[in-house]
């Protein structure tokens, strides 16, 4: 099986040894996303919606550099530091996913690279 490394700048760099996301078998998988600002890679400090919808558009400009769309996500993860914040995680990912939502886990997790409150991790199919 050919595997295929995925990167764009429009997305923040990987903070340490993996990669934006890798391409194999038809399938995108793209690593997980913090709310970090694609151009000073540093955290993004908006309340849990805003923060959210960063991980999210990262995570889309991922998949875009990878030739795919939000709309080829199969499955997904979403971890949080809190599961306080499930309702307004879930308002705005429901947003990017409005027909036909991936197959998807949440978990709560003690603690986040950078003690981020959110992170999203992607499959998506190519086809």
């Amino acid at each position: 099986m050919n595997k295929k490394i995925i990167t764009s700048d429009h997305a923040p760099q990987a903070i340490g040894p993996y990669s934006q996301a890798v391409e194999a078998g038809g399938f995108i998988f793209v690593s997980g996303q913090i709310p970090l600002d694609p151009k000073t890679g540093q955290v993004f400090q908006g309340d849990i919606r805003a923060q959210t919808k960063l991980v999210l558009e990262n995570a889309k400009a991922i998949l875009l550099a990878a030739g795919c769309t939000m709309s080829g996500v199969v499955r997904s993860t979403v971890y949080l530091k809190s599961m306080n914040d499930f309702a307004a995680v879930n308002e705005v990912y429901g947003s990017y996913f409005p027909v036909s939502p991936p197959a998807r886990a949440t978990v709560e997790v003690s603690r986040l690279p950078k003690d981020v409150a959110v992170e999203v991790d992607l499959i998506a199919w190519k086809g």
